[in-house]
């Protein structure tokens, strides 16, 4: 069971000692029960998506393994419901995988290295992020065609910085916990490696040049002072016009113009903000809106961008994306936690698990009932370029993530102290996760054929970006 609130520090080590008799460190190696049918569950999980975009979604995850575990959470939030946890709960990220850790610019215009993925936030297991984790960067290593060694070795990177973190952190105070950031600054500053000093340089600039004033000319026109957004479609269009992926029986169809969604969507985003960032916010008008498709797994999930301008005509663009239930929901152990608005649990994770959040981070209601949170779009965003990466940067970067989800759970749970007298000094826990890694993405490789299989046969229909942008070329 989780801690109970105000423990000491001493209580909370004694438990953690407690549970290694609950659950060996080595138990953590097994998988689960995988005895289902990897393409049913994932059908499962397009219900409500835009019905033209859902084959989108399947051509991406067809790329690859890697690309496949991307778009597939709901199949091991399903494997790891019968694996052993030590019963330590508390919100975690849900979908933990390396490509979901990021730099992005905080409200201070620091460039912060945290998650930035939270739509399956949701209440569980400590250990399921990091088996996530753990699982993407051998998935990674192979897809780079790095040896099972190499995998290993970032596997085991993560895993032993995540225990070292957690240990660190399990010796200071609640406040201390809570501030902790890591930025690309102070990284840069630790490093004495020149070759990675080099890079972390060009990462921080290029980081700095990814504003909204940058995207906007890629994404827009500008016509008699007023600014529209392109269309590109399958990536970007709108909804109400020819280029439109949306059928005629949808309900948004029926508003007959964007700002009929504005009027739900903004203005109920709008009234639950802090009076503050309200009043920035009545500096800006609204331009024009469009649909975006983002991410592997996402796709299909209604996603907007809304482009605002003040009265220098500098840009404002706010993305503007459906939140379902989290795939977590119905595995997590315990009795089923209520949650009223899908977009709020988004919203109050991503502020419990980051070190600093978006300041214009809201929810809102749209005007069928669906629920939505609101964040600014790529605003100083920088994601991780896998295909360059070597077996040590592999590692490395593992390390770093360890580092990050170590942090983030000791702020979200405040049981860092029981986790890592339970995690201990040594390296079972690790090794345990290597195994488990190695393991993992061997099924994700069968059920990646499975997927595989149903694309070809015809039981599952897949299109390709270019195949779809085909669509619309003259």
């Amino acid at each position: 069971m989780s801690p109970q609130p105000h423990q000491t520090t001493e209580q909370q080590t004694e438990h953690g000692k407690a549970l290694k008799r609950v659950v060996k460190r080595s138990e953590h190696r097994h998988i689960g029960r995988v005895d289902r049918d990897p393409v049913a569950l994932l059908a499962g999980t397009d219900a409500g998506r835009v019905e033209r975009l859902v084959p989108l979604k399947y051509g991406r995850m067809l790329a690859s393994p890697f690309a496949f575990f991307r778009g597939s959470a709901v199949l091991q939030a399903h494997d790891l419901a019968t694996t052993p946890h030590t019963g330590v709960q508390h919100t975690i990220c849900g979908d933990a995988h390396l490509m979901n850790f990021g730099a992005f610019g905080t409200p201070e215009r620091q460039l912060a290295f945290d998650l930035n993925d939270f739509d399956e936030t949701h209440p569980g297991p400590w250990e399921w992020d990091l088996k996530r984790l753990v699982a993407s960067l051998n998935l990674a290593a192979r897809h780079l065609g790095l040896s099972a060694a190499e995998g290993d070795d970032a596997v085991s990177a993560a895993a032993l910085a995540y225990v070292y973190h957690t240990r660190r952190l399990a010796q200071t105070d609640a406040l201390t916990q809570w501030r902790e950031m890591v930025t690309l600054d102070a990284m840069y500053e630790a490093t004495r490696d020149t070759a990675a000093r080099a890079r972390l340089q060009k990462a921080i600039q290029k980081a700095q040049r990814r504003s909204h004033e940058e995207l906007l000319p890629k994404l827009g026109n500008q016509s008699d002072g007023r600014w529209t957004l392109r269309d590109e479609p399958p990536a970007l269009f709108h909804i109400h016009s020819e280029q439109s992926l949306f059928s005629s029986a949808d309900d948004w169809m029926r508003l007959g113009h964007w700002t009929e969604l504005t009027d739900h969507l903004y203005h109920g985003y709008l009234a639950q903000l802090q009076p503050d960032t309200q009043a920035l916010l009545a500096r800006f008008e609204m331009q024009d809106l469009a649909f975006k498709v983002v991410g592997v797994g996402s796709v299909g999930t209604r996603c907007l961008v809304l482009l605002l301008t003040d009265g220098t005509g500098a840009p404002l663009m706010l993305q503007i994306k459906q939140a379902n239930p989290s795939v977590l929901a119905a595995y997590v152990p315990g009795p089923p936690v209520a949650t009223q608005h899908q977009g709020e649990r988004v919203v109050t994770g991503q502020r419990l698990l980051q070190a600093s959040s978006d300041r214009f981070l809201g929810a809102t209601t749209g005007p069928a009932g669906r629920h939505f949170y609101v964040r600014q779009l790529r605003d100083m965003k920088l994601s991780a370029e896998v295909e360059t990466f070597d077996a040590a940067l592999l590692s490395r970067y593992g390390a770093l993530c360890g580092r990050v989800l170590a942090r983030v759970h000791a702020k979200a749970g405040g049981s860092a102290a029981v986790v890592s007298a339970y995690l201990g000094k040594g390296e079972a826990f690790a090794d345990a996760l290597v195994r488990y890694a190695h393991a993992y993405a061997n099924q994700v490789e069968q059920d990646y054929a499975v997927f595989r299989e149903a694309c070809h046969s015809g039981r599952v229909v897949a299109h390709t970006d270019a195949d779809m942008a085909a669509d619309f070329s003259v």
